[in-house]
């Protein structure tokens, strides 16, 4: 890096920082610290909401996720506009109905207390470790490639967040979130069109489209009923949608964006707005994955990302053996370039050469052969090490291929990312811990003032937690999907005593809550022998359906409990 990739980075992540605090400071109230004082307007609760969900883990992985497997991936998206649908009729006029502060809160409305804490425990867990996640996952990529220490990278990190977390609260979150998605936006359209500008003059975008057709990386859609597909349109379209309706419905860090709006109808048109554009905006980042592995058919290309692995391979007895695999690849590397010109030229005079495509397809195995046995000898070398590099392939573009400046905004989109996922986390995480556990149990009467200390308290406890947990984290196959797994497993649990609570009247609070616990433990030992035990790319089930199970199964036991066991249970609570 440059010293003017260090200003750029510097005086980006500082200005937001201290916008933050300075627009945000003196929060005397629950009401402002929690809900910024409903004052939050559509557009910024759409942007919030968005920001939130768009993590730096967004940004590394889905564009190696692209390259490696194409587009497929936005098949997971496919369940969202519909959720944002029914969230919009459903939840957020009940939410503000109940003038509650938290999602939870309004469990014990309509059940009781054991049930409210039951879902609470529940995000608290899988929240506190997708935050930790949300420092780590930018963390490590950085102290990779850039030899910055993970530990310093970490803490600096959360530093950062917990400052204007601590002091201004949801507002501060809502507010400089405007201002991270504008720079993250930034950074990824001037990368595109950099990418398109690299490659080979004669070459158009649609001719790159076709070389990345031709490598099987355009499959956008697919409707086969296979469950160990990972991404199918159905998958997308059930799963997808419960997981959405799970975390935009029912978890703190989006729910507390969305309960802050000025009215029900500003929080409706915001998560409409996400609704309508968080779609296209994941097409264009897997798009952008698309076209780096459309750059890279016409330069050199490493074989395993990860320079890691490459230190680790250079200390082993299996040095050689890496290098004569190195040199294959790059007499592969020039056949390609060949051949690709070659397709090109005869793409621009309106032909389709079939027997280029299959030409290309057939490089591209034996080049995805010479990674397979690369990874092989890494492991040999450490079985330890990650050999997966998605996480690595867009950074290692960013470092290579982008001129000064431009560098040090990306490595800022990706920072900015972090914070602003990482911020939305904590103040969600502190806002329940204070609401639903501190404040439920405290049986003496405290002032505004003392539960606004309480919850800046818990923002540093948890930012604490988040960093010690992101310090001792190890890398998994891809960052992304082990995010969305953790939510996974534990959403549908609780969007099932969501639905039951929304759209039921009959079933009362001893009824869901042993059927979410009984749940949740089914989904434990699903996930257990049906995903984790398989390596990579075998599951019996994709993961997406755990939310689909985890919801109908609290939903179908509810109602049988209700009429079998707790038949006389009448109790109405609200509604």
């Amino acid at each position: 890096m440059q010293l003017f990739d260090w200003i750029v980075l510097i005086v980006t992540l500082l200005f937001i920082v201290i916008y933050g605090v300075w627009k945000t400071k003196g929060s005397q109230n629950v009401q402002d610290f929690i809900l910024g004082n409903n004052e939050t307007p559509w557009y910024t609760v759409g942007l919030s909401v968005m920001a939130t969900q768009a993590s730096a883990i967004t940004f590394l992985s889905t564009p190696g996720q692209a390259y490696h497997d194409g587009m497929g991936f936005i098949q997971f998206y496919f369940g969202l506009p519909i959720a944002m649908i029914v969230i919009c009729l459903t939840f957020i006029p009940l939410y503000h109905k109940y003038k509650v502060y938290t999602a939870y809160e309004f469990l014990e409305k309509r059940f009781d207390l054991k049930t409210r804490s039951l879902a609470a425990f529940l995000f608290l867990f899988q929240r506190g470790l997708g935050t930790g996640l949300t420092i780590y996952a930018p963390a490590i990529i950085l102290s990779a490639i850039l030899g910055w220490n993970l530990t310093i990278m970490n803490i600096i990190i959360g530093v950062l967040v917990i400052v204007y977390t601590f002091s201004g609260g949801t507002k501060a979150v809502n507010v400089t979130q405007k201002q991270q998605m504008f720079v993250i936006m930034s950074g990824m359209f001037i990368t595109f069109f950099l990418i398109l500008h690299y490659l080979p003059n004669d070459m158009t975008f649609n001719s790159a489209l076709h070389i990345a057709g031709a490598n099987a990386k355009m499959n956008i859609v697919d409707f086969s009923f296979n469950p160990e597909e990972k991404y199918t349109f159905w998958s997308g379209i059930t799963g997808g949608f419960f997981l959405a309706l799970a975390y935009f419905g029912t978890d703190q860090s989006q729910v507390g964006r969305y309960l802050s709006g000025k009215s029900v109808k500003e929080s409706q048109m915001g998560l409409i707005m996400n609704g309508l554009l968080k779609v296209p905006m994941q097409f264009f980042i897997l798009l952008t994955g698309v076209m780096v592995f459309v750059f890279f058919q016409f330069n050199p290309v490493p074989l395993n990302f990860n320079p890691n692995n490459k230190v680790i391979i250079e200390k082993s007895i299996y040095k050689n053996e890496y290098q004569e695999l190195e040199t294959k690849l790059t007499a592969l590397s020039e056949d390609k370039k060949v051949i690709n010109l070659l397709y090109i030229d005869q793409l621009n005079q309106d032909y389709d050469n079939p027997i280029l495509r299959k030409e290309l397809v057939t490089l591209s195995n034996k080049e995805k052969d010479l990674r397979d046995r690369a990874r092989d000898l890494i492991a040999k070398a450490d079985s330890n090490t990650e050999t997966n590099d998605k996480d690595y392939v867009f950074f290692h573009f960013i470092l290579n291929y982008l001129p000064k400046g431009l560098i040090g905004l990306l490595l800022a989109v990706i920072l900015s990312a972090a914070m602003s996922s990482t911020a939305s986390g904590l103040n969600a995480l502190a806002s329940t811990t204070a609401i639903d556990i501190y404040k439920r149990n405290v049986k003496t009467e405290k002032s505004e003032k003392h539960y606004v200390n309480a919850t800046q308290f818990f923002t540093l406890f948890w930012g604490v937690i988040a960093i010690l947990f992101a310090c001792v984290g190890t890398l998994f196959e891809n960052l992304i999907q082990l995010v969305n797994i953790i939510g996974s497993i534990f959403y549908g649990t609780v969007l099932g005593i969501f639905l039951v609570g929304f759209y039921t009247k009959n079933i009362q609070a001893k009824s869901v809550f042993y059927s979410a616990v009984i749940s949740q433990i089914t989904i434990f030992i699903i996930y257990y022998f049906a995903i984790y035990i398989y390596p990579s790319g075998q599951e019996k089930l994709g993961y997406l359906w755990l939310n689909f199970i985890g919801a109908m199964l609290t939903i179908i036991l509810s109602a049988l409990m209700q009429f079998t066991l707790f038949r006389n249970d009448k109790t109405i609570l609200e509604n």
